[in-house]
């Protein structure tokens, strides 16, 4: 009879460990949020050379946006796509991601989620921007992000950069250039990487 009750014991005490456990782990995960930017290694064929040329192990970058309480990613791929988040960080490196999002609290009224809604159907309906220009005809990752903080939040995460101020140097990242400019490789586009937006000081990491 003792050593049934010792047994009991130990047994409810186990199973109020494994609760607190799993209580904890619960509280650490992150409470995604619209706004928050997530960042990951990809694994297109550019993946390496934009590392390379930004300094970066991230080569994409997204933005979480809530609907109907489950998290998504909007990402200029091609097309640009509404992306579960599930399937998004399983598409990368290891599933490794991280997420940021402004120190100060976005807005959440009627007309910034209107404006929200109103820029996510315009984007939708562009194509990927390969040669990384700085139009709305088309977009790129960090143009995205970039983009969408500026016209809903008018929040600029970073100061643009031209594609020369970028470690150009490297074979890899010459050969892409080459792929996709040829002989007229443009110094002076206007652009934004996933590195300028990951050292944004106005953004502070998700735990």
């Amino acid at each position: 009879m003792k050593r049934t009750l010792q047994f009991t014991f130990l047994f409810c005490i186990g199973i109020v460990l494994f609760t607190a456990f799993e209580v904890k782990l619960h509280q650490d995960d992150p409470v995604y949020k619209t706004g928050d930017i997530i960042f990951q290694n990809s694994h297109s064929s550019q993946s390496e050379a934009i590392k390379l040329a930004t300094h970066s192990k991230f080569s994409h970058v997204g933005v979480i946006v809530i609907k109907n309480k489950q998290p998504f990613v909007l990402e200029a791929v091609e097309p640009v796509s509404l992306t579960p988040l599930k399937a998004w960080i399983a598409r990368g490196d290891q599933r490794y991601f991280e997420i940021k999002r402004p120190k100060e609290s976005l807005p959440e009224n009627i007309a910034v989620q209107k404006k929200l809604d109103s820029l996510q159907k315009i984007y939708l309906s562009k194509h990927y921007d390969i040669p990384f220009q700085w139009t709305d005809d088309k977009l790129y990752c960090s143009e995205l992000v970039w983009k969408l903080y500026q016209k809903v939040y008018g929040i600029e995460l970073c100061a643009t950069r031209q594609l020369k101020d970028f470690d150009l140097s490297s074979p890899l990242v010459q050969t892409a250039l080459k792929q996709r400019y040829g002989a007229a490789i443009p110094m002076n586009e206007q652009v934004v990487s996933p590195e300028d937006l990951y050292q944004s000081p106005l953004l502070q990491s998700v735990k």
